[in-house]
């Protein structure tokens, strides 16, 4: 349930309000003046704050200030009987939410509180999602390996080679992409990610390098591909290993002149992109069985990375395990489990075939399935690791 705070020297405006919003199962709370008013915020969390402007003790302007310094996500409405342009701009500019006139209007309270709801949730959501796609660009391991990778993308990320990642599936191929893209003077612009294996050979051209309108049947308007999309940035080809070979002629094109056509069309278009690829396959063998051009891998393989396996790193699985039970009770919103020395023990005895994506899973299994601490025994029971 939402929770409203009313912040009025006017009793009767402050019951009417809260009859209003407690009609529609809000949660109000009263304040009789901003001082009073400030001092509730900082001991209950508020959804909404509504605050009138012309109050004793503390302005309502003053009010709206101390409020964002301190709660900054917090919509914040401000309600006057003395409204007029002058003050609802200047309640606006000093980060009001909205400005609603007295008398009050039932339904433009109700609009209001539901915009406000509206954007609070979109706030946590991009706070969300920014938390995660920052903690998913980490690299974390200190193993010989690592310390290697880290090292050469530090000297590649500032030129404009193109890179090839090796590396079985689960290994962080990604994550070495999106290093090299941000350690980049190409950062400002997208990084646009393509899973080859995911996209259906038929349409692999198009997604790359768009269509023209009639180019095939579902063809029902123009649409730009994957390249255009990566102009000025960094274009990452996943699983390139599994792109057709008319669509390997087309990349190699685009390498070669800078340009492409969308499919169906005529006129060429220039691109500046970086691009990065991985693969999970031996694409030297996938040459020998004319699967990949030689060409290309050339062309692609400027600079090598590869990225070595769990069992072959197994020294980072303490460090991993335990960044990834911090992780977890973040998403949980729930304190961070202990795992017992022996406990990291049994789980370097494991052979990860599914590397650091399983071993996400795995500690998460832990998480759910274990006690406070996670022991031995419970590695032993719920991983089957003897």
């Amino acid at each position: 349930m939402s929770r409203i705070l009313i912040i009025d020297d006017e009793k009767s405006i402050r019951h009417s309000l809260k009859e209003i919003l407690e009609y529609e199962n809000y949660k109000v709370d009263e304040a009789p003046d901003g001082i009073e008013g400030i001092k509730m915020a900082e001991k209950e969390k508020y959804d909404i704050i509504f605050c009138d402007i012309k109050m004793p003790r503390m302005d309502g302007i003053e009010v709206l200030e101390n409020l964002q310094s301190k709660f900054p996500e917090v919509p914040v409405v401000m309600i006057s009987g003395h409204g007029n342009i002058d003050t609802a701009v200047e309640a606006i500019r000093k980060g009001a939410f909205d400005f609603i006139a007295k008398p009050l209007d039932l339904n433009r309270i109700l609009i209001t509180v539901r915009n406000a709801l509206d954007r609070t949730v979109l706030v946590k959501e991009t706070k969300t999602l920014k938390r995660k796609m920052s903690r998913t660009n980490e690299m974390i391991g200190e193993s010989e390996g690592i310390r290697k990778i880290k090292d050469m993308i530090d000297r590649v990320a500032p030129t404009d080679a193109r890179v090839m990642i090796t590396g079985s599936n689960g290994t962080g191929k990604e994550l070495v992409a999106r290093w090299i893209h941000e350690k980049s003077s190409r950062n400002s612009m997208p990084l646009i990610e393509v899973n080859c294996a995911a996209i259906p050979s038929e349409l692999i051209e198009s997604e790359l390098f768009g269509h023209e309108k009639g180019a095939f049947t579902s063809a029902i308007k123009t649409r730009s591909g994957k390249f255009e999309q990566a102009n000025g940035g960094t274009i990452f080809l996943d699983e390139i290993g599994d792109m057709s070979l008319s669509a390997q002629a087309k990349v190699l094109r685009a390498l070669q002149e800078n340009r492409i056509t969308r499919v169906g069309g005529e006129k060429d278009f220039p691109v500046d992109v970086r691009i990065i690829a991985a693969t999970n396959k031996d694409l030297k063998s996938e040459i020998e069985k004319n699967n990949f051009r030689e060409d290309l891998y050339h062309r692609l393989s400027v600079i090598l990375i590869h990225v070595p396996s769990l069992d072959d790193r197994k020294e980072d699985i303490p460090v991993l395990t335990n960044y990834f039970l911090k992780e977890i009770a973040d998403d949980y919103k729930s304190p961070a489990k202990e795992i017992a020395p022996d406990a990291i023990e049994q789980l370097q005895k494991k052979n990860w075939t599914g590397n650091i994506r399983e071993l996400r899973n795995v500690v998460e299994r832990l998480v759910i399935l274990g006690g406070k601490t996670i022991t031995k025994d419970d590695v032993i029971n719920y991983v089957g690791v003897k």
